[in-house]
C-alpha cells in the first residue's frame, strides 16, 4: 500500500519534461501542420475583413433601392396627375389644340375588290 502512495507522489511530483516535447526534431516534423494553422489563420482573418466588405456593400445597395423607390413612386403619382383629362386639356392648349365639343362623324369604310 504505501509503495502505491510512493508512486502517485512521484507522479505528482515529476515535472513535465517540456523540452522533449519541443526539440528541433519536433518542430521539424511539425512544420506542415504549422503552415496549415497559418494558412487556416488567414483565410478566418480574409473571411472576416469580406464579410464586413459585403455588409457594407449590402448597406449602401438597399439604401439606393429605397431613393429608386421612392423616385418611382414620385414619378409614377406625377404622369397619373398628368394623365387626367383636365390636365391635358391645359397641357396642349398651348399647341392649339382643343376639346372636342361634338361627336366624331364616322365615314363608311370603302372596300376595295383586289383581282
Amino acid at each position: 500500500m504505501e509503495e502505491e502512495i510512493n508512486i502517485t507522489e512521484q507522479a505528482v511530483t515529476r515535472k513535465v519534461d517540456w523540452k522533449r516535447f519541443f526539440s528541433h526534431q519536433w518542430v521539424v516534423k511539425n512544420i506542415p501542420f504549422f503552415l496549415f494553422l497559418a494558412v487556416l489563420a488567414v483565410l478566418y482573418i480574409y473571411n472576416g475583413h469580406y464579410e464586413d466588405k459585403m455588409t457594407r456593400k449590402i448597406g449602401a445597395t438597399e439604401k439606393h433601392i429605397k431613393e429608386l423607390e421612392y423616385e418611382y413612386k414620385t414619378i409614377k403619382s406625377e404622369v397619373i396627375f398628368r394623365s387626367k383629362a383636365s390636365e391635358l386639356v391645359k397641357a396642349v392648349e398651348p399647341l392649339g389644340l382643343k376639346e372636342l365639343t361634338v361627336a366624331p362623324v364616322l365615314l363608311d369604310s370603302i372596300v376595295v375588290a383586289t383581282p
